[in-house]
C-alpha cells in the first residue's frame, strides 16, 4: 500500500491546482475523484440516460465504452476512445455530477475504481469532496480546502469565462446539492487539517501541504 494524500473541498476552493503541484514536487501520482461523476454524467447524457435511472448508471458506470487516465495535469475522460475531457470540465456537467453523485448506489460502484488509483503508484494525491471521508479514510495526510464564497466564484467564472454572479448562483446550488445528499455528503474528514486558501497563493498552499507531506512520511523515500 503506497502513500496517500486527500485533497477535499467545495468547488473552485483551489483542490485541482493545488494537489496537482504537491503531486508534481513530490513525484506522485494524482487524480481528481470527482472526474469520476462527471465523466459518468457526460456519458449518460450522451447515450441518453436519465440522471435519475439508478439502475442505468450504475450498469453504464462499468461499461467499456468510456474510461479515465491519470495524467499529470488533469485526469482524462475517453468517451468511445474520444478525449472529452474539456468538455467534461465544464459548469453544466458539474451540476450534472452532482445530481449522479448524490445516488448511492452509483456511489458505491464508483468507489473501487477510485481506490485502484492506489494500487497504481507507491504515492497518490487525491482530490475531490469525498477522498478523506469516503474513498481513503486512513489517508498519510487528509487536507480539506475552503475559501470565500465570492473568491471561489471569482476564481471558476475566470476559468469557464461566465459572470461572477451566474458562477456564484450556480456554485451555491452544488454546494447545497453536495452537502445535504445522503450518500457521502460533503463534510471535511475526520482528523482533516482544514486550510482557508482565500488569501494565500498557490504557492504558498502548495507549500504548506507539501511540508506536512514530507514530514509524514520523512523516513521513507519519495
Amino acid at each position: 500500500m503506497g502513500y496517500v494524500i486527500t485533497i477535499d473541498g467545495p468547488a473552485a476552493s483551489g483542490k485541482s491546482s493545488v494537489s496537482r503541484e504537491v503531486a508534481r514536487r513530490l513525484g506522485w501520482k494524482w487524480v481528481s475523484t470527482g472526474a469520476f461523476y462527471r465523466g459518468l454524467a457526460y456519458v449518460a447524457n450522451e447515450e441518453g440516460i436519465k440522471f435519475d435511472d439508478e439502475n442505468a448508471l450504475v450498469k453504464l458506470s462499468q461499461s467499456p465504452i468510456w474510461s479515465l487516465e491519470m495524467q499529470p495535469e488533469r485526469t482524462e475522460v475517453l468517451y468511445h476512445g474520444r478525449q472529452v475531457t474539456d468538455e467534461v470540465g465544464k459548469e453544466h456537467v458539474g451540476m450534472w455530477a452532482s445530481r449522479v453523485s448524490a445516488l448511492p448506489k452509483v456511489r458505491a460502484s464508483l468507489l473501487k475504481n477510485q481506490r485502484d488509483c492506489e494500487k497504481q503508484t507507491h504515492g497518490l494525491v487525491a482530490e475531490g469532496r469525498d477522498c478523506g471521508s469516503v474513498v481513503f479514510p486512513k489517508a498519510t495526510l487528509k487536507v480539506y480546502l475552503t475559501a470565500d464564497q465570492t473568491q471561489r466564484a471569482t476564481r471558476r467564472a475566470q476559468d469557464q469565462g461566465m459572470s461572477v454572479e451566474e458562477t456564484e448562483a450556480s456554485q451555491r446550488v452544488r454546494d447545497h446539492q453536495d452537502s445535504t445528499r445522503k450518500s457521502a455528503p460533503l463534510q471535511i474528514p475526520e482528523n482533516a487539517w482544514v486550510i482557508d486558501t482565500t488569501h494565500l497563493t498557490l504557492d504558498e498552499a502548495v507549500s504548506l501541504i507539501e511540508g506536512r507531506a514530507r514530514e509524514r512520511v520523512k523516513d521513507q523515500v519519495l
